[in-house]
């Protein structure tokens, strides 16, 4: 029996509703789970540390909105929230890191759509070279630089997603998948610079 595409699967982030209050954090967090199973797909424990990383503050986001879900039902209310009553801010500091995974991983992808012939592995450097890299120290970034070179052949890792789907399907599906997520990380990035939360 032939599995789903990918993006079939998941909730897309171009779902995710975004008012005038923020970014619904509800369905920001089932996207977010989705983009988990992403990392499973590129094979072998590649960015294992990143996937660890995200599924933490994917956690410390959905704590802090179960426990106080009226208060939380945008990601900046979410923040402004918990900055406004708590001491310490293990939400704010997940989100900020959270934002900082997601757009590592939206903007290798990017690099992959937008630039048809190269490899992969160079997607994903010049992505952590611009997201990750100034926050990382020497040991993580030999780590990561391991990592980068196990990334699978980009035609493996369509090959993957699309699980054998209708490839113009999967790079419509792609392309609105990543717009939302583009819009969201951007608007996110805004937020937590601007309010002073952290550094993305």
């Amino acid at each position: 029996m032939e599995s789903k595409p990918y993006f079939e699967t998941v909730k897309s982030f171009a779902d995710v509703p975004i008012t005038e209050d923020g970014v619904e954090t509800h369905s920001f967090l089932e996207a977010s789970d989705g983009l988990v199973k992403l990392f499973d797909l590129l094979g072998s424990g590649v960015f294992g540390f990143v996937q660890a990383d995200i599924r933490g503050n994917i956690g410390g986001v959905r704590s802090r909105y179960q426990n106080a879900s009226a208060s939380s039902i945008t990601l900046e209310n979410l923040v402004r929230s918990e900055t406004s009553t708590e001491q310490h801010r293990h939400a704010t500091g997940c989100l900020v890191r959270l934002t900082r995974g997601l757009t590592f991983l939206c903007k290798a992808l990017q690099h992959m759509q937008n630039e048809p012939s190269t490899e992969l592995h160079v997607c994903f450097k010049r992505a952590y070279d611009e997201v990750l890299r100034h926050h990382h120290s020497f040991i993580v970034r030999s780590l990561a630089a391991v990592a980068v070179r196990a990334v699978p052949y980009r035609r493996d890792f369509i090959a993957r997603i699309s699980q054998g789907g209708d490839r113009e399907k999967f790079d419509s599906e792609l392309g609105k998948w990543l717009a939302g997520l583009d819009v969201i990380v951007k608007r996110l990035k805004a937020f937590i610079e601007e309010g002073g939360y952290g550094r993305i």
